[in-house]
This record gives C-alpha cells, sequence and structure tokens, in this order.
C-alpha cells in the first residue's frame, strides 16, 4: 500500500500481486477511532515515519502507531497501537479501517452502551444493527472503491492491551497502557457485500485460517441445518406431567404443536437447574430420578422421534460440587439411555471435540448445541447454537450466517419474558429458527397463541424454502427503495427467495426491490400468498411489497416490526378456471398441494402427484367467501418448487354444475326439434344485477354442436307418467307439485307446463326420460336461431304469439306462431323454464331460468319483471332448498345429445 504522511498519514495507492500500482482516486485514512467520544482520522495529525512506522499524536493524550506488517496471511496487514500518554486515564472506541465515510459500507459501534450496538452504516440509511461473533463485538469493517471495478475490504481486531482495560466495545487506558489492533484487507469485485463474505467467509475474521469441514460433512449431523423449531422445557413443567395427578400430558403437549407446525424439529427436557445443588445428587442423578427414570424418557424421545421430532438432554459444565461422576462417560450413558438426538451445552459458547466423541461412541447423529453462540475459531467444533435472549432486542442482522450459512442458529425466545413477535420476525429474516424456551412462568395467554400462530407461518415458509435459507448462497441488504425496510436476498438455483423486514412503524405499500430477471419466471409473496406483478420504475423491474405498520408506541419494543417473504420462481405450474372448474398441471415431478386460502400445517391441502394434468371442481375449493385458491409444487423432500395463487374474479359468479351428456339419440323421437350445429354471438342483460350474472355486459361467443331440444315444456301428464314409471318421491316434499289436486294434474291441465318442481326433480325426470337440462347457450340457440332475434318469432313483440297478460298458466301448444326459427313452441310468458347451469357467487348459489312467465308483479320495481320476457333478458333463481326452490312459474324442457 501506498501512504503518504505529508499532512497526516494516507493511502494514495495499492500494489497488486503482478507489481501493478491502483492510483486511488481519493486519498484514505489509514484508520479513524474515538478517544472520549472525539472522532479523529490517520490524516488528522502530523505523522512522523520512525523505523516503518507512522506515528501520529492527537489531542486528548493519545498516540497511534502504525506499520505494515509481513506474514504468509493473504492480503495486506498492519498493527495499529494506541497509547495513552496523557497523565488521565482516556477510553478508546470505534476503530475502522479507511475511516468512517458517508460513501462507504462500515460497521462500527453507535447508540446506546448495551449488549448490541455495533452497526452497519450504508450510504444515505439509517444504520443496521447487527449480531458480530462474541470475540469481534468492538471489530470495524469497511469497504471502497479503489477502480472501476475494484474494492478494498478491511477489519480491524483488537488483539491485545497493555495494562488496558477491555471491554465489549471499549478499551480503556490508563496513563502508560495501549491496545494494539491488527488490520487486514484485501481486494475484492462486485458490491459491498462481497467484500463483506470476503472478510467474514472467506477469511473467517482471521481468527482462523483455514476451516475444518469434518463435522459440516458428517452426514449424521445434517439434519439440524433444516430444522427450525424447538422447545426447551424443564422436567417440572405441568404441561409435561401434573405433580399431584402424575398424569402424563406430553402426548397431547406433542399433538398440539404438530397441529399448529406439522412436527417440531427438536424438543429437549431439563430436570436440573435451578433443582440442582439442593443435595448431593448430581445432574445425571436427575435424570435418572425422574418419574420412570430414562427408561421413560427412552419412550418420550421415541414418540417425539416417531412424529418428526428430535430429542435433547442437557449437560451442565458447572456442575462439580455433587456427586462425583465422570461428566463424559455420564452423559453418554444418559444419551444411549433416553436415545436423545443431541445435548444442550449450558453456559458455554463452544462444544469440544471430547464431548462431540463422547456422543459419536453410543450414538450417531448427536448434536452438540452451545448455550451461546460460538465464535469463529470454535465454529469447525459444532454445527448449532443461539442467539441468546440477553440480546433483549435481537438486532436486524446476524453477520454470524455470512460466516456459516449451513450453522444452524435458532434465536431465544423466553416465552415467559415478553411477547415474541419482534424476535420471530428477526430470526426468520436472516433465515434461521426459533427456541421457545418454556423455563420462565407464564406468557402462555392469549399473546402467546398469536406469537404461535405467527411463528406457525414463518416456520412453514423456512421449512419450505431451506434449500435458500441453508444453502450458503445468500446476499445481506440488498438494495431497498425505503429507509429501515431491508431486504435479504436467497439464491437456490432456479428459485430467489426474498426476507424482508420493515422496521419503520409507519409500514411501507409499493414498489421496494429490484428482483433481478424475471425471464421465465413469476413473483410470489410466499407469506401473503399473492401472486405479484413487478414494476419499471427507471428502466428497472422492481417488486412490490405490503408491510403493514404499528402503532408508535410499540417502537423499541418487542410488539414492533411486519415481514413480508417475496419468491421468483420458475413457471412450473399451470392453474386456470375454466368453467365449473380449475386444470391443474404440472409436467415437474413432485407434489402438487391444493389449498383454500392460505397455505399452512392447520389447513390442509388437497394432494396431486405430479407429473399432472387433471380438473377439480370449483365449488369443492372455493368455499363460501370464493377464496383464493393456492397450489404449491414441492419436491419430494417438501422444498417449494412453485406456487401459483389464482382467484375468482371479484363479484365473477362460477359455474358449478356439470354437463353429463346423454346416450346420443340415433333419430328425432316424437316432441323433439333438431337444432343445429352453430357458433352464435351474443349478449345478455339482467333487470337487477344485485347479485352478479355471468356473461352479461359482454357478448358471449359459444360454438353448440347438434342436438335435440323438446318442442314444448314438460306438461302436467308427461311428469304424471315419470311418477307412475319411476316410483320417484324427492326427500323434500315442500310444495311439490302443489297445483295438483290429490296427487293428479287438475282435470283440463293435463296440457299446462308442470310447476312447482325444484332443479332436483327436473333432472329426476330428465335422467328417466334419458334426457338433460339444457345449458342456456343451448337454450339461446333454439330460441333465438343463429341472426340474433329479440323474441323467438322475430324482432318485433307480438301479444298474439304468447301467453301475454292472461294472468295465469296455459297449454303448452296454445301459440304455435311463437314457434322459434327451429320450431320450438312456448319459450316466452308461460313459464320461466330452467337450465342446468348452477352457479355460486361464494355465499349464493343460482341456477339460471328463461323466457319470463305468466305472473307479472307491477306495483313496485323491486319485483322480478314478470311477463314474456325477450331473450336477451336472463334471470337467476336464488337457490334455498327444494321446498323453497319450487314456485308455480317456473317449469323445464329437456335436450338430447346426438
Amino acid at each position: 500500500m501506498g501512504i503518504i504522511h505529508d499532512n497526516g498519514a494516507s493511502a494514495v495507492s495499492l500494489m497488486l500481486d503482478d507489481s501493478s500500482v491502483v492510483k486511488l482516486a481519493v486519498p484514505r485514512p489509514l484508520f479513524s477511532f474515538r478517544l472520549d467520544d472525539a472522532y479523529f482520522e490517520s490524516d488528522d495529525v502530523p505523522a512522523g515515519l520512525v523505523a516503518n512506522r507512522f506515528l501520529m499524536v492527537y489531542p486528548g493524550g493519545a498516540e497511534a502507531g502504525y506499520g505494515p506488517r509481513g506474514g504468509s496471511h493473504p492480503g495486506f496487514m498492519a498493527e495499529l497501537v494506541l497509547r495513552n500518554i496523557w497523565n488521565d486515564t482516556i477510553t478508546v472506541t470505534n476503530v475502522v479501517p479507511f475511516g468512517e465515510k458517508e460513501n462507504t459500507a462500515f460497521i462500527t459501534g453507535a447508540g446506546p452502551r448495551d449488549l448490541a450496538r455495533a452497526n452497519l452504516f450504508l450510504p444515505g440509511k439509517s444504520p443496521v444493527r447487527v449480531i458480530l461473533p462474541d470475540n469481534a463485538w468492538e471489530m470495524g469493517f469497511s469497504t471502497f472503491d479503489a477502480a472501476p471495478g475494484l474494492s478494498v475490504a478491511s477489519i480491524a481486531r483488537r488483539i491485545s492491551s497493555d495494562r488496558g482495560i477491555t471491554r465489549r466495545y471499549e478499551t480503556i487506558l490508563p496513563p502508560g497502557a495501549s491496545v494494539t489492533y491488527h488490520i487486514h484487507a484485501d481486494l475484492y469485485r462486485g458490491e459491498w457485500q462481497e467484500g463483506l463474505r470476503l472478510m467474514f467467509a472467506g477469511r473467517w475474521l482471521h481468527d482462523l485460517e483455514t476451516f475444518d469441514e469434518v463435522m459440516y460433512n458428517r452426514e449424521d449431523l445434517k439434519w439440524i441445518r433444516t430444522s427450525y423449531l424447538m422447545i426447551l422445557q424443564m422436567a417440572w413443567d405441568r404441561e409435561l406431567r401434573d405433580r399431584f395427578t402424575g398424569k402424563e400430558a406430553f402426548e397431547g403437549y406433542l399433538a398440539e404443536y404438530n397441529r399448529l407446525f406439522g412436527h417440531l424439529d427438536v424438543y429437549g427436557i431439563w430436570p436440573t437447574w435451578p433443582r440442582l445443588g439442593l443435595d448431593d445428587r448430581n445432574q445425571w442423578d436427575l435424570y435418572r430420578d425422574l418419574p420412570g427414570g430414562t427408561a421413560a424418557l427412552r419412550r418420550l424421545s421415541r414418540e417425539a422421534r416417531s412424529q418428526g421430532c428430535r430429542f435433547f438432554i442437557a449437560y451442565n459444565p458447572w456442575d462439580k460440587s455433587t456427586r462425583g461422576e465422570d461428566h463424559l462417560s455420564n452423559m453418554a450413558q444418559i444419551i444411549a439411555e433416553t436415545e436423545a438426538d443431541g445435548v444442550v451445552l449450558d453456559t458455554e459458547g463452544s462444544s469440544s471435540p471430547e464431548l462431540q466423541q463422547a456422543a459419536d461412541t453410543v450414538r450417531s447423529g448427536v448434536v452438540m448445541y452451545s448455550e451461546g453462540m460460538p465464535v469463529v475459531r470454535d465454529m469447525p467444533g459444532i454445527v448449532a447454537a443461539r442467539v441468546h435472549n440477553a440480546l433483549w432486542l435481537s438486532p436486524e442482522l446476524n453477520l454470524n450466517k455470512v460466516i456459516r450459512p449451513d450453522f444452524a442458529i435458532f434465536r431465544v425466545a423466553d416465552v415467559g419474558e415478553d411477547v415474541l413477535h419482534r424476535e420471530i420476525s428477526v430470526a426468520f429474516f436472516n433465515g434461521y429458527g426459533t427456541e421457545l424456551n418454556m423455563f420462565r412462568p407464564g406468557g402462555r395467554g392469549d399473546e402467546f397463541r398469536k406469537d404461535l400462530n405467527y411463528l406457525a407461518q414463518t416456520t412453514y415458509m423456512l421449512r419450505r424454502n431451506s434449500d435458500a435459507f441453508a444453502g450458503g448462497n445468500w446476499t445481506p441488504l440488498i438494495g431497498s427503495g425505503a429507509d429501515r425496510v431491508y431486504v435479504n436476498s436467497w439464491n437456490a438455483g432456479e428459485k430467489q427467495v426474498f426476507t424482508i423486514l420493515n422496521m419503520d412503524h409507519r409500514g411501507y405499500k409499493g414498489s421496494l426491490f429490484s428482483p433481478g430477471d424475471t425471464t421465465g419466471k413469476h413473483l410470489v409473496s410466499l407469506f401473503r400468498h399473492e401472486e405479484l406483478t413487478p414494476a419499471v420504475i427507471n428502466n428497472t423491474l422492481t417488486a412490490p411489497v405490503d408491510l403493514p405498520g404499528w402503532s408508535q408506541a410499540f417502537n423499541g419494543t418487542r410488539r414492533e416490526s411486519s415481514i413480508d417473504c417475496v419468491a421468483l420462481l420458475p413457471k412450473l405450474i399451470i392453474a386456470e378456471f375454466r368453467g365449473s372448474k380449475i386444470r391443474i398441471a404440472s409436467d415437474v415431478s413432485g407434489m402438487l398441494l391444493v389449498s383454500r386460502g392460505d397455505p399452512g400445517y392447520t389447513n390442509k391441502p388437497m394432494r396431486i402427484t405430479a407429473p399432472a394434468d387433471t380438473m377439480i371442481y370449483a365449488d369443492a375449493l372455493l368455499g363460501i367467501a370464493g377464496e383464493k385458491i393456492v397450489i404449491e409444487l414441492t419436491d419430494s423432500d417438501g422444498i417449494l418448487l412453485d406456487e401459483r395463487v389464482i382467484r375468482p374474479e371479484q363479484g365473477r359468479p362460477w359455474l358449478v354444475s356439470a354437463t353429463e351428456r346423454t346416450l346420443p339419440a340415433s333419430e328425432i323421437p316424437e316432441g323433439m326439434v333438431l337444432v343445429p350445429a352453430a357458433t352464435i354471438r351474443y349478449k345478455l342483460k339482467a333487470v337487477d344485477e344485485f347479485v352478479p350474472y355471468p356473461g352479461t355486459r359482454k357478448e358471449i361467443s359459444a360454438a353448440i354442436d347438434s342436438f335435440l331440444i323438446d318442442r314444448f315444456p314438460v306438461t302436467n301428464e308427461e311428469y304424471l307418467q315419470f311418477i307412475r314409471s319411476s316410483g320417484y318421491i324427492p326427500d323434500d316434499t315442500a310444495n311439490y307439485l302443489r297445483h295438483w289436486e290429490r296427487g293428479l294434474p287438475v282435470s283440463g291441465q293435463e296440457r299446462y307446463p308442470v310447476v312447482w318442481i325444484s332443479l332436483e326433480d327436473a333432472r329426476a325426470y330428465a335422467r328417466w326420460a334419458g334426457k338433460r337440462l339444457p345449458s342456456e347457450a343451448e337454450w339461446q340457440l333454439a330460441a333465438q336461431g343463429t341472426d340474433g332475434r329479440e323474441w323467438p318469432w322475430g324482432d318485433e313483440f307480438h301479444a298474439t304469439k304468447c301467453n301475454n297478460g292472461f294472468g295465469r298458466p296455459t297449454p303448452v301448444d296454445a301459440f304455435p306462431k311463437g314457434e322459434s326459427p327451429y320450431g320450438v313452441a312456448d319459450l316466452v310468458g308461460n313459464i320461466w323454464q330452467m337450465t342446468d347451469e348452477v352457479w355460486c357467487i361464494g355465499a349464493y348459489y343460482y341456477n339460471i331460468i328463461r323466457g319470463g312467465s305468466w305472473f307479472r308483479p307491477e306495483s313496485s320495481w323491486w319485483y322480478i319483471k314478470g311477463g314474456p320476457q325477450p331473450l336477451t333478458t336472463t334471470q337467476m333463481q336464488l337457490l334455498v332448498s327444494p321446498g323453497y326452490d319450487r314456485s308455480a312459474t317456473v317449469g323445464f324442457r329437456c335436450v338430447r345429445d346426438l
């Protein structure tokens, strides 16, 4: 690195591996730091060069010595020593390599002096709180552009202190004391996240030279990577066992969590602290003294495992004053006797080869799970740990996930402390799971149940997309169009998942981030289960989000935050409405899961093995509210491959009936006429569209095959013949054939159209006759022909050609001059005629009737319009029950297929 010290010390150039030199466009300070909260950079004071070290003295009594260091490490390394040359104590904080610059990304401490005050600063954005390894909270990080396409990433690590007091974020230096930092820098290409990845995952923060992959390559331990829900419970918890009744409740407890979450991933029991130490029994004695001993725990373990849940025990390494037994051999014995799958390492931030080996000698696949997060140098020896609840409000971004994306992390959600909403949000945003810690009594009321429902949603998304969250190819904090609305990107080959965390109480709705190339793909919100339409803003495709806000009073509490999850998915599913059915198809092997409403563990889906191309009746799925239908395609491991969301058009009914063709007729029976095949175009209107109709207000085009249709509506005498032949009696007899007397048509009305029958009655007659009811389009063609006439006989109304104002029904053959072009008679004015089409509009069913009737109420326009109705008018009959639906003005005629 080229350094000048004319006016303080600054970096002005870089020498690359090929000995070429890159001149920096703008000189950079070598470092910055805060001295008793005053900000200084290396070029703020004169610098002298003594024995290859640059020396600077700052107001307030600090001397800085900066010198490049050799060694086998990659990139550039320098040593920075800050010494107190004053006669009073000073405090050093916030050492950042190359300084805190507004146009760069950097990490340093900010805000209140609590456990987590490391912040990531990005240009133009509010700082983001981040989690760093427990030995690196004081670490500084920065990036800057060195040349087009070439950037520098660097970190400053506190290495030691001579007579100073080292604290989490600061070093207190009495007179003469010093603190030493190592500054590491290297080159990278790409966005600032690549520099972060280089230092955290490529250089392991210079805590390690190589990362031993043995534990991470073990197949028997990989199950924990895709585990997202853990419960730790104390042995005296009444939800596990009632002390005074002796009733065991674990099976019911597990069943309830299975209902909410599909399954638990891990259940752990804790019988030691704070009971341990009452007498000389050690921690292993307390396991053996539980009701039923370790045999009972083994049964519990097996029961859990049979339902997809692993079983953990706990280890208290501090237990050294009770009855003496070897810790490792006794832990192994309890693992063997209980068939445990893991061990919670109390008070530990790491494991050890001895602990893992002790477990491995008795059982494979046993995971060590430390109370605290291991630092980088300890990560090769353990594969799972937690974000401790000592961090009351977890920082929004956990950079441990950058170091090892396949390290299993769980956020501790202490149920007895407070609501869990915010911590569930942050854990999901970072792509890891939640430990429901039930140790503290209380907190299991209504708010907890709300949190569980929320946790079930995030757990569902984590499991469905574990290929992305545990896969290693992720980018934190991609570009977001809103401050304090954060986006992480997770890449899983053809699928890309974006987790979104909103920390602004005002919420955010609108375009937020660029999903990249969407060719052949589509965007779906996996949290709201909505297909998304990207917008083009400044020639960039941007994805929309909908993030609700919350009361400003909740800011800084665990009630704040909202999330979304957007996926860019390949188009692998075909899902579309086709009349009364929904077509669902995919050529990809897997399972199609069809859910009414949002999918989740309490919403059991219809399952279809793919490849498939199938039709499902819409009515079976849409329900009363006409909800959306969500179709997920998953692989054999339950990983999401694609998702489609379809819903009926708002206010649009859907067909729920299906036409069952008759046996083809070989000749034209007496009483029927031929309607030749035709393609017709027509428009329909309705007098009152308070309840929406299908197909009104737009032209309808229908291609219709040839068919036969009854010349007249079915008469009383024909219906009587049906009853005598078939013995038909409806289940609901209310109002059935109400106009008949003593079970027979009124004398002289044998040729009147039969009425006071329901849709079910008409269909029963049609089946008996080898016929069916017509569709509305078939009725339209039979009545109107192909010339679009207004009435069966032409465009002008003639009162002599139909029942018009008689105030009663008439014989079906009373108006021979009113026939249609095909010879179909009595189409309008006598009775409404049922079609076979039944529609649903969510809350209602109705069928379509046509033609008008003899009854014409006129005292109010609120009535259904009576009298003859033109062929351009349609009418619904809202369906309640067969008895209610039977009417004095509604009958039917039949058709037969050819």
